[in-house]
């Protein structure tokens, strides 16, 4: 997969800003979500997925049947089926903000093993299969922990992590600078639809708000993100959908409408074109979220 080809989507997470970390637990299938990124940290864990393959920046390798991978902000990443034919995928994600640990406490000598691992992880960093065996207990039941005691557990697994042997850094090309997605422009773009999703948006409502025309505002939401302004509003729209269904008891209509979608039949298939599945199987796949706060 080619860097400068890709197409990659920008994952808006379902972690909040007063949320510390958030862990994913989930068996599944297959892979399907598309190569994309986000601004927080993640760590994945895979068991049981062999010949999977594990694409980072411009990195692309398969996996062998444990798998462990750090990847800093807005690196683009994705695990593909590739020749992966088991049955019983366990996958295990902790994701979290960037400022968790302020630079205050990163500057500090205790903490110099994991503030330099989290700068490598620009990059991407997959642990060794010894390691990963060893840790494996741990991350298992971090799924099961609240509080406290998740965010601790968080903490030394990043210890444990910084100090390990057999790290390969794994793209030799560090995540994009967040201003390249970020300008003020694009800023006001996602503020905007932050504060509209609900309502029905046109794209020359939006473009004036840029003091643009029309067809300069369709070039620039297109070379800035890779989506037309459309795809982006329901992405954005979606991103909130999966939240709530992971997060609420609304049946699938009341999130559908209430995330911006007059049509039951367009989220649906807005939702599994995204997410790779109907929005039920989705929140059975993701019953296993645990949010530290």
């Amino acid at each position: 997969m080619n860097m400068e080809t890709a197409n990659p989507q920008r994952e808006i997470t379902p972690l909040t800003e007063g949320d510390c970390l958030l862990v994913f637990d989930r068996k599944k299938l297959n892979f399907d979500f598309p190569l994309h990124f986000h601004p927080e940290y993640e760590i994945n864990f895979i068991y049981n997925a062999e010949d999977a393959v594990r694409v980072v920046g411009e990195h692309r390798a398969p996996i062998g049947k444990w798998e462990l991978v750090l990847t800093g902000p807005n690196l683009m990443h994705v695990w593909e089926q590739g020749e992966c034919h088991s049955p019983d995928i366990h996958e295990i994600t902790i994701q979290f903000h960037r400022d968790l640990f302020h630079q205050t406490l990163l500057d500090r000598n205790i903490m110099k093993p994991v503030k330099d691992m989290l700068d490598r992880s620009v990059r991407g960093i997959a642990f060794s299969e010894e390691k990963i065996q060893t840790l494996q207990p741990r991350i298992m039941n971090l799924a099961h922990k609240s509080g406290i005691d998740a965010l601790m557990e968080l903490v030394s697994l990043l210890f444990d992590l910084a100090n390990s042997r057999g790290q390969q850094i794994l793209s030799s090309v560090m995540a994009k600078n967040d201003d390249f997605y970020n300008s003020g422009k694009i800023k006001k773009v996602h503020d905007f639809v932050q504060q509209h999703y609900a309502e029905r948006i046109k794209v020359e409502d939006v473009a004036q708000l840029l003091n643009m025309t029309e067809v300069s505002f369709s070039r620039f939401i297109k070379q800035r993100t890779g989506k037309t302004f459309v795809e982006y509003l329901n992405h954005y729209r979606i991103s909130l959908a999966s939240r709530w269904l992971i997060e609420s008891n609304m049946s699938v209509s009341e999130i559908a409408y209430k995330s911006g979608f007059n049509n039951l039949a367009n989220f649906n298939r807005f939702f599994k074109k995204m997410e790779g599945c109907t929005p039920s199987v989705f929140r059975e796949n993701f019953s296993g979220i645990k949010r530290v706060n």
